[in-house]
This record gives structure tokens, C-alpha cells and sequence, in this order.
């Protein structure tokens, strides 16, 4: 009995030791995952970082090192091209308590750095009680390396970082730039902004010794989570928006305008190919500017009054409502009156019966009133409305304000009549652009985006807004608006000579009257040109939209913007080979 109780003993002290050494071999695994993990987020996700840090051991560093995620341009093949990206340099410091020869001492450096200001110079050299004097910023790391070699007494090298932007002007409204608001460096305009909680960097400290921050929090170094920094990648084409820079450009100055803007967008997916504003700037620079306006993106931040573009999407209205075709006439008596106030065509002509294309061939404000009211005055809102004209788009760039719609819901018919030709209405550029991508989409509102991908450490997060849209008007009336736009371009607009023959576009211009500012009327001479097209028409890739403020000199917009458009649209079919649709 006493020998079975020994053997249960002994059996039962072997189970007690294998377990412990299950246990001890399986802590012991962990720990070898836990350097695994370590080793591969210290060697492959953040090498660049711990190279950086280790070659500041011998040159020294301004402060934190300035770090800031990137932002790429998507070329048409989808390769990508740096936006916003860091640039290195070095800083040249002196000591002036240490310059033990000043003049000596500057003639080195000034052999290395011709640009030296000799004057600036000696004055902070003979600030003996002050251990710190900058005398050059950004200087490039052979000069830098030329310099340390020398080891002047009370020079001393500093590595620094600072934000670049390779394409200099270059879609500067839509990157924005990084400066300082107060004691804080960040995103103060466009995408660097309103991503700022992306691109920023945090204060991760690199220097934490190793095995000590494995022992002292194994499952964060088994499972780094990080934050949620990372690059974003955006649907702007940079050979496209330079394109559309250099066309807004010329059509700008060419009139002598006191300003313009442009837009390419997708109308199926809203992608933005491309944001123009002129004048611009270039983000590298931007201190150099007087006027910080021109930071502002006015194709988000500045509502205006657009004119006879809006006519086709009241025209689409009356379709999808079934009180009008493309062939439903009226007698146009070249005015009408309405609460006292006297509405007219642009030339104050009657053409006595016409047709609802010739509304839009010869752009009449009667027939859009005529439209309007078949609709009625109540549908008719809801229909403006529901093209989104009124409210953000949720484009992802800051300080975006809704349109001035109020006057689709006063109790006099004035306004709505008004609104029906473009006046008495307001919205940013690209609410107008949303809006008019209805037509091209068979019907549907979409969300205009520019960012698709967002790059973190450790996985990509694709921006999918497909789900995002709902319905405006019928597939039937959204084919039936395009066939007439198309019947615009092909017969209309500059008597059809720029029509291409093998393409078929869909287009229409706007001149609209300037408001006073003080409100309560309208300028006499002064107007805002606009012009949309998109193609091909009936299955559409591309929607251009063009506006310009106050050209001078010259009355209609089919006089200034008809060829900047089709020279945009020759562009992107050539650029992206766009096939034949006729």
C-alpha cells in the first residue's frame, strides 16, 4: 500500500513539473513573438524613424524634428505623385560667446554660403551672452557636411524637416499648407486641414529602452494598436488639374476677370479630378502674400448667383414632373409681370411659339418661368432642393457653407421665377457642380470627394461614398434633359461650330447680373460667366465646370468660356482616350 501511495506521488510530482515546463515554454514563446512584433515594428514600420533619430546622434536636432504624413496625387495609370510631402535640411547655428574669431569664422561660412547677410551676421555674433543665433536655415547636407568639417569654434550643424510641396502652385487651394496658428504647427487650409488628425505626427518617444518596454507592457508590444495617423491619397490627376490651371489662367487674365474657378468631377462616383482657383499661390511661399483671402477656396467658401446653367436642372424638373417634353411649346411674348416686377429675355425679344428645346437653344427666361410655373411654385422648390443646392455637399475640405435658398420659400411668385433662371439664388461652385452631375448620372445625386485612401502603418482605408446618393429625378428624364443639352452644343451654341462629330457633349452657358453688396438690385455692367458641359453625354466620365467674376468688356459667356471648355473636353478625351460614342 505504501509503495502504490509512493508511485501516485511520484507520478503526480512528474505532472506538477510538466506542466510548469508547458508553462515556462509557453511564457517563453510569447516573449519570443512579443521581440518578434517589436523587432518588426521597430525595423519595417518605423525603420525610416529610428534611422532619422540615429543619424541625429552626431548632428544635432532643432528641437522635435518637424514630421507630418504625406499627401499623393493618383495619376491616370494609378501611380502616385507627392502632393505634400517632408524635405530635409540643416540648420548653422553660432555660439557667440565661442566665435573666437567672428570675422574669421564668417569668411568660411560665407565661402560655403554665399547668401550669408554679413550684417546680420556680426550682430548676432556680438550677442556674446545669447548660446544660440540661427544664421541659415535649409541649407543642403553638402554645405552642412563641408562645415562640420571644418570645426569652426562656436559653429554648431542642426538637422530640420519642413513641409514641401513639389507641384508648387499646383491645386494649392485643395492641399493647403501647414504654418502656425499661435504656439501650434498645423494644417491651417484645404486637405492638410481638414485632415490634420491624419497627417499630424505624435511625440512618440523612440528612445524608451527596449527590453524594458516589452517587460513592462507585453501586450501592447504583442499588439501595437498606434493611433490613427497615416498618408491620404486623392483622385486629383496632377497633369489634369495643371491643365486646368493653365486654361483658367489664360481665360482669366485674357478678360481681365476679377477672378475664376474650375472643376472636373466624375458624375457617376463624384471623384474630383481636378480644383481650380485663379488667382492662386504657391503653399511653399505663402508668407510672402499679402492678402491672406487668397488662402480661401472659393470653390466651397463663396456662394454666387449663377444664372442660365440652373435652367436645365429647372427644365429636368418640369420633365420628371411630366408637365413639359423637349417638344411642349409656349407663346414666348418677350416678358411677363409678376408681383409688379417685369422679367425678360437677355434681349428683351419675343419669339412667339417655341419649343422647350428652343428654351434652352436661345437660353430664355420666360420659357424657365414658363417651366416653372407648369411645375408649380411648391414642387418646384422641393425639386431645387432636392438637387442639394441648399445644403454642403460633404466635400472633405474645411469651412464649406450651404447655398442662399430663401427665396424658395417666400409666398411671392416673383421669387420663384427669379430662381428658375438663376437669380434670386446663390451656392458655392461646387454645390452648383453636384447639382448639374445629376443630369449626367441618369438622375442621381452623388457626394463629391477627394480623398480615396487613407495609408495607416499597418493597413489602408479605401473612402467609398458609392452608397452615399439617392435619386433626384427619373432615369427617363435625365436622358431626355442630356438629349436636349446635346441638341445645345450641336446646334446652338456659337451656331454649332464647336461640336465635336464623333463626341457627343451635353452643355450649357450662364451670365448671370452681379448683386450690389449692399443687396436691393443688381449691377448694370457687371456679370458672372459660367459654363458646364459633361461627356461622353450619354454615358458620362467627365463634368467640366467653368465660372469667371466680372470679366470685362464683354456681356455673354458663350463669348469667353465656350472655347476654354471644349480645349478642357479635347484635353481629358485625348488624355484618357476616350472612344467614340457617335
Amino acid at each position: 500500500m505504501l509503495q502504490w501511495s509512493d508511485a501516485i506521488f511520484h507520478y503526480g510530482m512528474k505532472d506538477i513539473f510538466l506542466g510548469r515546463v508547458q508553462l515556462l515554454f509557453v511564457l517563453l514563446l510569447l516573449l519570443a513573438f512579443a521581440l518578434l512584433g517589436k523587432l518588426f515594428f521597430v525595423q519595417v514600420m518605423h525603420g525610416k524613424d529610428f534611422k532619422e533619430r540615429a543619424g541625429r546622434q552626431y548632428v544635432s536636432s532643432v528641437a522635435d524634428a518637424f514630421n507630418r504624413g504625406s499627401i499623393f496625387f493618383t495619376r491616370k495609370d494609378g501611380t502616385l505623385i507627392g502632393a505634400a510631402t517632408l524635405k530635409s535640411g540643416f540648420v548653422v547655428a553660432i555660439h557667440p560667446g565661442l566665435l573666437a574669431d567672428a570675422q574669421e569664422a564668417f569668411k568660411k561660412l560665407f565661402d560655403i554660403l554665399p547668401k550669408l547677410d554679413v550684417v546680420a551676421f556680426f550682430l548676432k555674433a556680438g550677442k556674446k551672452d545669447d548660446p544660440y543665433e540661427e544664421i541659415a536655415r535649409r541649407v543642403p547636407e553638402e554645405s552642412a557636411t563641408r562645415i562640420k568639417e571644418m570645426e569652426i569654434p562656436g559653429v554648431s550643424i542642426f538637422s530640420e524637416k519642413w513641409r514641401y510641396y513639389p507641384g508648387e502652385t499646383i491645386a494649392a487651394h485643395t492641399v493647403g499648407f501647414v504654418g502656425w496658428n499661435g504656439d501650434s504647427l498645423g494644417g491651417r487650409y484645404g486637405l492638410e486641414r481638414y485632415y490634420d488628425d491624419v497627417l499630424r505626427r505624435g511625440e512618440e518617444n523612440l528612445y524608451v529602452n527596449f527590453f524594458a518596454e516589452i517587460f513592462a507592457n507585453l501586450g501592447k508590444s504583442l499588439f501595437y494598436r498606434g493611433s490613427r495617423e497615416g498618408d491620404i491619397v486623392i483622385s486629383i490627376e496632377p497633369e489634369v488639374e495643371r491643365h486646368l490651371e493653365t486654361v483658367l489662367r489664360d481665360v482669366v487674365k485674357k478678360w481681365n476677370a476679377d477672378s475664376g474657378g474650375a472643376i472636373i468631377i466624375d458624375p457617376k462616383t463624384g471623384a474630383v479630378y481636378a480644383l481650380a482657383s485663379y488667382p492662386t499661390f504657391d503653399p511653399n511661399h505663402f508668407e510672402k502674400e499679402k492678402k491672406h483671402t487668397i488662402f480661401s477656396n472659393p470653390l466651397v467658401e463663396n456662394m454666387y448667383e449663377m444664372g442660365s446653367i440652373v435652367k436645365p436642372l429647372t427644365m429636368a424638373a418640369g420633365l420628371d414632373a411630366g408637365v413639359v417634353t423637349a417638344k411642349s411649346t409656349y407663346n414666348d411674348v418677350g416678358s411677363l409681370v409678376l408681383n409688379t416686377a417685369r422679367i425678360g429675355n437677355y434681349d428683351g425679344k419675343a419669339r412667339g411659339v417655341v419649343s422647350m428645346q428652343e428654351v434652352l437653344n436661345q437660353s430664355l427666361n420666360t420659357g424657365a418661368v414658363h417651366v416653372m410655373q407648369k411645375v408649380g411654385k411648391e414642387k418646384f422648390a422641393k425639386y431645387m432642393l432636392s438637387f442639394g443646392i441648399g445644403e454642403e455637399t460633404g466635400i472633405d475640405l474645411p469651412n464649406e457653407i450651404p447655398g442662399l435658398v430663401t427665396n424658395l420659400k417666400s409666398s411671392r411668385d416673383i421669387e420663384y421665377a427669379t430662381a428658375s433662371f438663376g437669380q434670386g439664388i446663390a451656392m458655392t461652385p461646387i454645390a452648383m457642380t453636384r447639382a448639374l452631375a445629376v443630369l449626367g448620372n441618369k438622375g442621381v445625386l452623388v457626394t463629391p470627394h477627394i480623398v480615396t485612401r487613407i495609408d495607416y502603418p499597418l493597413s489602408s482605408k479605401e473612402i467609398n461614398l458609392s452608397d452615399d446618393v439617392r435619386r433626384v429625378i427619373k432615369e427617363e428624364a435625365a436622358e431626355e434633359i442630356t438629349r436636349m443639352l446635346v441638341g445645345v452644343v450641336d446646334t446652338a451654341l456659337v451656331g454649332g461650330v464647336q461640336k465635336l462629330p464623333r463626341y457627343s457633349i451635353a452643355a450649357k452657358t450662364g451670365t448671370a447680373q452681379m448683386a450690389l453688396p449692399e443687396g436691393g438690385g443688381y449691377y448694370d455692367d457687371r456679370y458672372l460667366h459660367s459654363f458646364f458641359g459633361y461627356f461622353p453625354a450619354y454615358d458620362a466620365r467627365f463634368l467640366v465646370f467653368l465660372y469667371m467674376v466680372y470679366p470685362k468688356e464683354v456681356r455673354y459667356s458663350s463669348q469667353t468660356l465656350t472655347d476654354p471648355f471644349f480645349d478642357v473636353a479635347k484635353f481629358l478625351i485625348n488624355y484618357y482616350e476616350i472612344p467614340p460614342d457617335r
